[in-house]
């Protein structure tokens, strides 16, 4: 023991060097080592968690409704026009293009919601109309029958007075009955305008 210490105190000079060179690499040959300890990303072995399809969060889209609903009589545009359920009247007039300053809307129900296969007729000012609703469903319950209706039931239908509700009944009588409710111009009296507020309220079944 006396011996190296004589050693270490002789040489010590010398040995500062060596000593410091193998000291370094002693600590890099550690941090080699627990560099390669350490497992890399890629080697570590991950298990997919099990997918759970009944639990997951089902997100449902409900599609608009599509109802297709008639507007005639005194507007811009008549015709057949798209829209969704729950629409209201207001949002049919405005797509048939608002009303003709003739027109009378007194009647309609504007905040009415609209029904598919709806009809909706827009009276001009002065016209004879008859406390009728003026914007209906195609409900065969409420139509009349014009190849059975008498003269009373007939002259119920605006613009149809008992002049004309006998004419529909001769015409009926020789003609045989009507195959399709346009076969009601084929009567004296009756016009297109006239045509036009009946055809929502009659049938021909």
């Amino acid at each position: 023991m006396i011996l190296i210490q004589l050693f270490v105190h002789k040489y010590k000079k010398k040995l500062l060097l060596p000593v410091a060179v193998i000291g370094i690499i002693l600590l890099i040959s550690i941090q080699s080592f627990i560099k390669s300890a350490t497992p890399k990303a890629d080697s570590i072995l991950t298990i997919p968690l099990k997918e759970n399809f009944n639990e997951e969060e089902k997100i449902e889209y409900v599609e608009d409704l599509v109802v297709f609903v008639e507007v005639k009589g005194a507007v811009s545009k008549p015709g057949v026009y798209e829209l969704s359920e729950g629409d209201r009247v207001l949002n049919a007039i405005e797509m048939a293009g608002g009303y003709l300053v003739s027109s009378n809307s007194k009647h309609i129900n504007h905040a009415e919601r609209v029904k598919d296969e709806m009809v909706i007729y827009v009276p001009e000012e002065g016209e004879e109309v008859e406390e009728l609703p003026l914007s209906t469903s195609s409900s065969q319950s409420s139509l009349v029958n014009i190849n059975n209706a008498d003269a009373t039931v007939l002259s119920t239908l605006p613009g149809i007075g008992a002049a004309k509700a006998e004419a529909i009944i001769a015409h009926r009588e020789q003609s045989g009955t009507f195959k399709e409710k346009a076969d009601l111009l084929k009567v004296t009296g009756i016009g297109q305008k006239t045509y036009e507020k009946l055809e929502p309220l009659i049938s021909v079944k």
